[in-house]
């Protein structure tokens, strides 16, 4: 199990926190976006990811996984990128599909203003595709974009 070796528990625990620091780049971005214009959540959670997804690959470079820095800036880039695109794919439709039902379902249930129930309605949704998307882009980067990190006898990914 991954958790079994310390350096690799390390590694899993700064992701953690970059992942952290990504998430409330993006929730305050997003709600920045949506309350300051007239924005889309699909376009605002768009915008929002992008400027996680930036902040992310600087911090797991320099910090989660400094020694990956055997592949060039720019085709590591190129592949987180992919990754984070890939994971766009997975949360958009999960943006799009999940906040109107969970909006009424809110109204109803709580007998909230339409205002409270948007404000709670967006961000329970994009807190359930940052979930989603996090499993992927750990994973996957894990496998793929930071593979030049040796693996330790014995440590499954």
């Amino acid at each position: 199990m991954i958790l079994k070796d310390t350096k690799e528990r390390n590694r899993f625990l700064k992701f953690a926190a970059v992942g952290a620091l990504g998430a409330a780049i993006d929730f305050g971005v997003m709600n920045l976006l949506t309350h300051l214009t007239s924005m889309s959540l699909v376009l605002a959670g768009t915008i929002s990811f992008v400027c996680a997804v930036a902040s992310n690959f600087i911090w797991n470079r320099i910090w989660t996984y400094p020694e990956s820095r055997s592949r060039p800036l720019l085709n590591q880039l190129g592949m987180f990128f992919l990754v984070n695109l890939a994971g766009v794919a997975i949360r958009i439709p999960t943006l799009h599909y999940l906040e109107p039902p969970l909006l009424r379902s809110l109204e109803r249930t709580f007998h909230a203003s339409h205002e409270i129930a948007d404000l709670y309605a967006r961000n329970i949704t994009l807190a359930a595709a940052v979930g989603i998307v996090m499993l992927w882009n750990f994973f996957v980067n894990r496998y793929w974009t930071y593979n030049d990190i040796d693996n330790p006898k014995g440590v499954e990914l």
